[in-house]
Formats: structure tokens, C-alpha cells, sequence
């Protein structure tokens, strides 16, 4: 288990909090959801055992789950987590039923003995449950779900979960807290004949019964973020496999398609390579080489499903069919295979340890599908892209920070371009690709399969690029204001400053000055006015480098 650590910036740096407080007030719920509440903060789960039977008939399910736990301090009530409208049936330690008692999602479980420090223990939690069945959602929603209970094109069930948004107490007990990873994984779906289960990591076995239904062992070997896990099921699987020569060796790719899309899922194949190829360069090595990497096909847009990412892209260039950036580079490349590839790095392996965080998760993914661009194209490529969808999709509606110690998964979907945005604007600022690049694979490697806070990024950056970084992380996350950089002159002089900005702001920025200016001059402004020599007419202007993402505006002397 890693806790939340402490979320505050440095005062000498802003008087903002580093958890940015909104204007949404948080329920009860809220809290029992998103804190390490003192029923939690004892335990440090180790290994779920998860055994779900789904039964499409009537959208229902029935299972269990077996958690393994390490005490870290002693305790008697343990919280666990499931959401309306499943049921906890029971719940049992050897060989005790154990009393519980239901707080909206939470169950708060009362042990037949105080744990005590150092003890490995055991529980099996016994449930049910029922969805109203509805079509697949096909927008990028990800609350829609958990379940979609699809029909594909041959008229057979398909069926796939999505619960990045509620959580994976969507459709399963655990302990639904992000800083605390289970170390392995069993997932065991039983499905009615002849639905095929794909999970994630490995199949262990297939197991048919006699009353027409077969159980799928899947596992995986690795720490794993706990609304990756998935069922994703049809009659019409069929198994598209290869290899891809990676860094750590031979990975095997297999892509999990319906039938009659065979050709085209061995079409993308090679697209797969070329994208592992380029944030092996970019990230270090594929995170889960003993777990494999997985495409499955499924009835809604995508998911970074850890080791089985969900494919819903219809085989279509970009966006299905647009570019996000509206550039023309977003069309070259499928954006689902990307982007949601990128979590095996940015959500999967590094994992924010609070939802407040799920910047880490989206803002590194689209910044990693501009590196794509880089890799298959050049850095120009990847600029106009990142330009694109700054000026197609930035809002500036909320800060991209949350409310630490809450359930506070940020609305805004700005933690996507504004902050793939502020990471280019940081590479630009650090003006050093070497360091850069090493700065990034050093925090794959340094945050391996852990989760993480935004304080610990903010240091590593600063740190191993040998910037300080502070500000403008603070500037770009807990603000809604983009710097604007001010300026005038008087035929002789420029004066320049930064404007709508954090107390202390002084991020250098290069320029072009004059309309046809074609060299970059780098400026070091602060809050207050300072000047350079300069004959730039009153007429002409300052245009900043596009690789910074901040405003000019001329002022009146």
C-alpha cells in the first residue's frame, strides 16, 4: 500500500494550494470513496482473487473475491467498497460469517479478531447483482458502464466493462483506492457457452461445465491499477497473435478481434509495433512483459485496460475518423492504439496515487501521441498537432488539479490537451532534448509499478532536467490562467513582463519579433516591466514560439 502523501506547494513558490479547491461540494460519499478512511489505512491489499460468473440473460452477475492482505497496524473494522445496485451477500474469514454494515458504497466489515501488525490474512467476499441492460455506449463517456451489453453485427452478445469514472467497485468488492495496488492478480470470468472471456494478463486455463457454461482464468503477474481490470467477452473472438523485438526481449502482441474484422486487425499490427517501438525510445521498456500486450475489440470507443487494452476505434484513421487537432496530423495513425497504449505507461505503471491526479494518467497520454508524431514524422509534426488541439479543445473551465483526500476525478477534460500543452511548454523551457528524454524514461524507471503524487513528478522534473518547474506546474494546473506575456515600445526599447500569472512567475520564453521575424530571442520576463535595446516599430510585433503556450498582447505605453 503507498498513502497519499502530503499535497502542498511550497509557500515560497505560490499561496495556491496544490490541491485546488472548486466550487463542487463534496458529499459524504465523496469522502468514503476518495480518503484512506482509518478502516482502510490498516490494510495493504496483496492479491485479489476474483471470480465472477456473468449472466446476459437478465444483465446480472454473481461472484466472489478472495483478498489476501498484509496488517500494518492492529484494527477490527475493515472498509471495503461496491456499488449500488450490487449486493454484499457475505463475507468470510476462516470459516467465520462476519457482521457488516452498508454506508451508501461502502461496507464497513467487523473482523472476529484485532489484526495484528506484520499478520497476512485472508477474506472472501460474496455478492450479486443486476444492470438494466442498454446498448453499447459509443462516446468516450467513460461512466457509462460499468457493463455494455452490446449486440455485434452477427446478432451474438457482446459484452465489455468500462469503469474508469465510478471505479472498480463498479462491479467488484475491494478495497477502490488508487494508492493501494494489489501485487498480482487472479481474474476468473465464467460465461454461458459459447462467450469467450478475454482479461486481463495471461490465460491460465479454460474450464468447461456441465450446465453449458465455460470459466476463463486469467492472470496477471503484476501490480495492477484496479479499474484496468475487465471483462470483455463474444462468441466471435478470433486471436490475431505476433511478436514485437523489444527492448526486454520478445513481447507477444495479440489482438483479440471479432471475426469478420480479422483482416483488418492484422492490418494494424505493424501500427502496433511502430507505436511499442517509439515509447520504448520515448518511456524505456513495455511496462508488462510477463503479462503481454493485448488489443481487444469491444463495443465502445477504448480503454487502457492494463496488459488488454479495450480497441473500439472501428479501424478508422484518428478520432474515428477526425483529427483532434483539426491540423491534418491527428488522421495518419489510429488514436485509440496510441493513446491508450501510452497508459501502459502514464496510468498503468506510474498511477496516480489520488484521483485528484488523473492528470499523470491523460496528460502524459496525449503529450506521448505528439511523441508518436515525432517518432513517424519530425518535431514540427508534433508541434502543429499539440498547437491544434490546444486551440481545438482547451477550455479553461477548471483548474486539471482536483481535491486531494476526496472523490474528485476532475470534470474538465482539459487534463488532456492543456496538459500534453504544458509539457511541451516545459520541453521548450528546458531546451535540452537529451535531458529531456532521459528525464522522462528516468521516471518510468524510478516509478516503476508504483503510484504516485503530483509533488513526487514536480520534484523529479525540476530535479533531473535541472529546471525548476514549480511554477509553471502550478501556473498551468491549479490555475485557469494562460501566462500572457505584455509588451511595448518606444522606438528605442522593448518593455516586457508577464501578465496574468501566479505571484513569482518568470518562465523564459523565446520570441520573433516583428512580423517577419524568422530568429527566436529568449526573453526572461518577470511580473515586473524590464526592457532590452530595440528598434522594433510600433507597428510590428512579438510572436512568441508556438512551443509556448501563452499569449502576446501588445499594451499601450
Amino acid at each position: 500500500m503507498r498513502d497519499i502523501l502530503r499535497a502542498a506547494c511550497l509557500a515560497a513558490v505560490t499561496t495556491l494550494p496544490l490541491s485546488a479547491q472548486q466550487s463542487r461540494v463534496f458529499t459524504h460519499a465523496d469522502t468514503l470513496h476518495g480518503s484512506n478512511t482509518s478502516e482502510r489505512a490498516w490494510w495493504d491489499a496483496e492479491f485479489y482473487d476474483l471470480h465472477v460468473a456473468v449472466h446476459p440473460a437478465d444483465s446480472s452477475i454473481t461472484g466472489w473475491n478472495g483478498i489476501t492482505y498484509r496488517v500494518l497496524q492492529p484494527a477490527s473494522v475493515m472498509q471495503l467498497d461496491l456499488q449500488v445496485p450490487l449486493e454484499m451477500d457475505s463475507v468470510v474469514q476462516e470459516r467465520h460469517r462476519l457482521e457488516f454494515r452498508r454506508d451508501g458504497n461502502a461496507f464497513f466489515v467487523t473482523l472476529a479478531a484485532r489484526q495484528r501488525s506484520g499478520e497476512r490474512k485472508n477474506i472472501r467476499v460474496y455478492y450479486h447483482g443486476a444492470w438494466h441492460a442498454a446498448p453499447a455506449d459509443t462516446s468516450r463517456r467513460r461512466n457509462a458502464g460499468p457493463f455494455h451489453w452490446a449486440i455485434d453485427s452477427a446478432n451474438a452478445p457482446w459484452i465489455a466493462t468500462s469503469n474508469e469514472g465510478p471505479g472498480a467497485s463498479a462491479w467488484w468488492p475491494l478495497k477502490d483506492y488508487p494508492a493501494d495496488e494489489p501485487d498480482s492478480q487472479r481474474i476468473a470470468i465464467t460465461m454461458p457457452d459459447p462467450i469467450i472471456d478475454v482479461s486481463n494478463g495471461r490465460l491460465r486455463s479454460t474450464t468447461h461445465h456441465a450446465g453449458g457454461t465455460t470459466t476463463y482464468e486469467w492472470f496477471v503477474d503484476d501490480p495492477i491499477n484496479q479499474y484496468d481490470v475487465a471483462i470483455n467477452a463474444s462468441p466471435n473472438y478470433v486471436a490475431v497473435r505476433d511478436t514485437f523485438a523489444g527492448a526486454d526481449g520478445p513481447l507477444t502482441i495479440d489482438f483479440w478481434a471479432l471475426a469478420p474484422h480479422r483482416s483488418q486487425a492484422v492490418a494494424l499490427v505493424p501500427q502496433v509495433k511502430t507505436m511499442l517501438g517509439c515509447f520504448e525510445r520515448w518511456f524505456g521498456p513495455y511496462p508488462w512483459y510477463r503479462d503481454g500486450y493485448k488489443l481487444i475489440e469491444v463495443p465502445y470507443l477504448g480503454m487502457e485496460h492494463q496488459s488488454g487494452i479495450a480497441y473500439g476505434n472501428q479501424y478508422l484513421t484518428g478520432y474515428r475518423g477526425r483529427d483532434l487537432s483539426r491540423t491534418g496530423e491527428g488522421l495518419g495513425w489510429d488514436y485509440i492504439v496510441v493513446h491508450e497504449s501510452a497508459h501502459e505507461w502514464w496510468g498503468n505503471s506510474v498511477s496516480a496515487a489520488d484521483h485528484a491526479d488523473m492528470w499523470i494518467h491523460e496528460s502524459f497520454g496525449m503529450y506521448a501521441e505528439a511523441l508518436y508524431l515525432e517518432c513517424t514524422k519530425d518535431r514540427a509534426a508534433a508541434d502543429r498537432y499539440l498547437v491544434g488541439v490546444r486551440q481545438t479543445m482547451v477550455r479553461n473551465d477548471m483548474p486539471i488539479i482536483g481535491t486531494y483526500g476526496v472523490y474528485d476525478v476532475p470534470r474538465s477534460q482539459d487534463r488532456y490537451p492543456k496538459g500534453a500543452n504544458m509539457l511541451m511548454t516545459m520541453r521548450a523551457v528546458v531546451n535540452d532534448d537529451a535531458k529531456w528524454l532521459a528525464t522522462l524514461r528516468g521516471m518510468q524507471t524510478a516509478f516503476r509499478h508504483q503510484t504516485v503524487t503530483a509533488m513526487q513528478v514536480r520534484d523529479y522534473m525540476s530535479a533531473h532536467t535541472g529546471t525548476d518547474l514549480q511554477r509553471i506546474f502550478v501556473q498551468y494546473q491549479e490555475t485557469t490562467m494562460i501566462p500572457a506575456l505584455q509588451y511595448r515600445t518606444d522606438g528605442t526599447s522593448l518593455f516586457y513582463r508577464w501578465s496574468n500569472v501566479i505571484p513569482g512567475f518568470d518562465m523564459p520564453v523565446r520570441v520573433a519579433l516583428g512580423v517577419d521575424g524568422t530568429s527566436y530571442t529568449l526573453l526572461h520576463p518577470t511580473t515586473e516591466w524590464q526592457s532590452m535595446p530595440s528598434t522594433l516599430a510600433d507597428s510590428a510585433g512579438v510572436r512568441v514560439d508556438p512551443e509556448f503556450y501563452v499569449t502576446a498582447e501588445r499594451v499601450s505605453p
